[in-house]
């Protein structure tokens, strides 16, 4: 069978081996229901007309990642029914845009292809309009209308209670980050969550540490035994290949610790002023271990950037967007994963790590990862872990104190699916002076921000004259007519503006920018983003068609050497594709000049369904095998990874 013939026989055989999820709880899902999202409102209030209760249901054709509900105008009454009937190959939800105080969702159910599901948090609504979304697809959007007299629940405004965590700031040459279970305090009311953490803190440390001044970050794995070795990644940064969180490769195991190097250099000068991430690497382990905490920041000061005037110190705030789901004891919610048929690689092959001792949530018995698939409700497509609440720097909508001055934001989506389109609440704009990985040749005023998965944006926001107010980061929803997957919807955090300052901060016209490479017009790799397989024999996310090998060389390139390499998307979801080891120019994208926001260096580009993006580096100081991967964190957990090596 072709491999276009296996993908689209797979994809329209996917509902079948679904049907048996009808009364599986999905991966974005708790493992119990949260108190006021499946159970909130319920008989809180009739239509008050007497008569039979008007009922309706929210249907899904096939909609597949980028369409529309079949049905999105239904109406209700109070006392009536709300039901969902899923008819896709994917996983649904129909979420309630309208949140209570906390947060939550007035109503959020999920559907499993070929299932029907009843939205009990719509029952008792107060009369209005409410605008639903899928979480997991939030291009897909429509409205709710109740009817009926007074009364009923209609949610609240969101309250911003807890102050923001700022995480403790690390300087020194070298640091250590204990990886151990922890207590934290993510929601305003209730016990402290469970997390594993770097430092004791989600996120852990923020590591500051000037260009060109080699680092040494040992991590000690301390954490259950249940959570297996680990491996951490500082994204963005040009390392060597053993220091550069292998997937399979060079693992901390439960007891043991491992030193991390890192030169901050690039080509042997000092790399670019940039915002990096560390977070875990671990293959098939990357979307839990995220999710439970294991991410912190990792700041570049270049002296360039302080000399031209931007905002420093406390108005230099870095910003952790993630999403959760809670148990209604407080805990995170359950991760689904989806059954391996085959596949597997031995993951302790460092050297020097022999497979005595081995924990018990390690992969050293999975035979060959070349033949990776997976079937079951959570197999791939549907496979994308997305929460119902939506945290910053750790805690669900926290708020920070600001003088009536400029600040430097710098923002990140470290969440495993789910993307953000940031604006503020007053209509400001944001001024956009660089990526994660540098600043832009100048200045860039956005009004909204699209942050996908493991994307950065370094920005100014001007609180001038705003001195008594408060002002909301928030997400809203792509544009429409997009072919592309959508953005979450809801409130992230408020600033509280209180009194104006002297501020002697500017945003120059002209940014010291990176050099960018002269691209060669001839494309010497495509790497194609696919979804492959089928439910009798298991289904992957692929890349040129194949899952990822962690013995299998995708492309070797000489060191010193300048590319051109053509990132390609030809599945039907957005994929977020990350590169390792470099710092990439933005050639072209979809054959036309990039946009300015991208006109710096990258390491992460959405890619829409269809979109072709040119990109160029030149490969320095470091030989040896990296990763080209989804940063949708199930992708590459289910075979969305390959690996270029670098040689003499």
């Amino acid at each position: 069978m072709t491999r276009t013939h296996r993908r689209t026989g797979g994809l329209a055989l996917l509902a079948v081996a679904a049907l048996v999820a009808a009364l599986i709880v999905h991966v974005s899902g708790s493992s119990e229901p949260e108190d006021g999202v499946a159970a909130a409102a319920l008989g809180a209030g009739t239509s008050g007309e007497r008569g039979t209760p008007v009922s309706a249901v929210v249907r899904i054709g096939l909609a597949g990642p980028t369409g529309d509900y079949a049905t999105p105008r239904v109406t209700i009454s109070q006392d009536g029914q709300l039901s969902v009937e899923n008819n896709d190959r994917y996983s649904h939800t129909v979420t309630s845009e309208a949140t209570d105080a906390e947060g939550r969702p007035l109503f959020d159910v999920t559907v499993a292809p070929g299932a029907t599901r009843v939205v009990r948090g719509a029952t008792g609504l107060a009369a209005g309009d409410y605008g639903f979304y899928c979480r997991l697809h939030p291009n897909m959007r429509g409205t709710l209308t109740v009817t009926g007299g007074s009364g009923g629940n209609s949610g609240g405004k969101q309250r911003f209670t807890m102050p923001l965590a700022v995480p403790r700031t690390v300087t020194d040459a070298h640091v250590r980050l204990d990886m151990r279970r922890t207590q934290s305090r993510m929601l305003p009311d209730g016990r402290r969550t469970t997390a594993w953490t770097y430092g004791g803190s989600w996120p852990g440390p923020t590591i500051r540490r000037p260009a060109g001044r080699q680092t040494l970050v040992t991590v000690a794995n301390h954490l259950p035994r249940k959570a297996g070795s680990m491996s951490m990644h500082l994204h963005g940064s040009h390392h060597a290949s053993r220091y550069d969180g292998q997937p399979t490769t060079f693992l901390v195991r439960r007891g043991h610790s491992r030193t991390y190097r890192y030169d901050l250099v690039d080509d042997g000068k000092p790399a670019p002023g940039s915002f990096f991430w560390y977070h875990d690497h671990r293959m098939d382990r990357t979307t839990r271990n995220n999710w439970m905490g294991l991410q912190g920041m990792f700041i570049v000061e270049d002296p360039q950037e302080a000399a031209i005037g931007l905002p420093q110190g406390v108005r230099d705030v870095p910003l952790m967007i993630a999403d959760r789901t809670f148990t209604k004891r407080n805990q995170l919610g359950m991760l689904h994963e989806p059954s391996m048929v085959h596949g597997g690689h031995d993951m302790d092959h460092d050297a020097g790590h022999d497979m005595e001792g081995m924990d018990h949530g390690d992969m050293g018995d999975m035979g060959d990862m070349g033949g990776m698939a997976w079937t079951g409700p959570h197999a791939p497509p549907n496979d994308a872990s997305v929460g119902n609440r939506l945290l910053v720097n750790g805690r669900v909508a926290p708020h920070l104190r600001t003088t009536a001055t400029r600040y430097r934001l710098r923002l990140l989506n470290s969440s495993a699916f789910s993307s953000y389109n940031l604006v503020l609440s007053n209509g400001r704009p944001f001024t956009q002076i660089g990526t994660g990985d540098g600043l832009l040749p100048h200045p860039v005023v956005r009004k909204h921000i699209l942050l996908g998965p493991a994307q950065r944006a370094d920005v100014i926001v001007d609180f001038h004259g705003l001195a008594g107010t408060n002002v909301v980061l928030k997400t809203v929803p792509r544009a429409k007519g997009i072919e592309g997957t959508g953005s979450r919807v809801g409130d992230l955090m408020q600033f509280r503006v209180r009194r104006a300052a002297a501020d002697d901060s500017r945003v120059p016209k002209d940014l010291p920018t990176p050099e960018l490479v002269d691209a060669p017009r001839k494309i010497s790799m495509t790497w194609d983003f696919s979804l492959e397989g089928d439910p009798e024999t298991g289904s992957f996310w692929a890349i040129n068609g194949k899952a990822y090998d962690a013995d299998r060389v995708d492309h070797r390139v000489k060191l010193g050497t300048v590319e051109t390499w053509k990132l390609k998307n030809t599945s039907d979801i957005t994929h977020y594709v990350h590169l390792h080891q470099l710092q990439w120019r933005t050639v072209s994208r979809n054959g036309k000049r990039p946009p300015p926001w991208e006109r710096g260096l990258e390491d992460t580009w959405k890619l829409d369904p269809g979109e072709v993006v040119l990109v160029a580096a030149k490969f320095t100081d470091y030989t040896g095998p990296f990763m080209v991967h989804c940063h949708m964190l199930d992708h590459e957990d289910h075979g969305m990874m390959a690996t270029f090596e670098v040689h003499r």
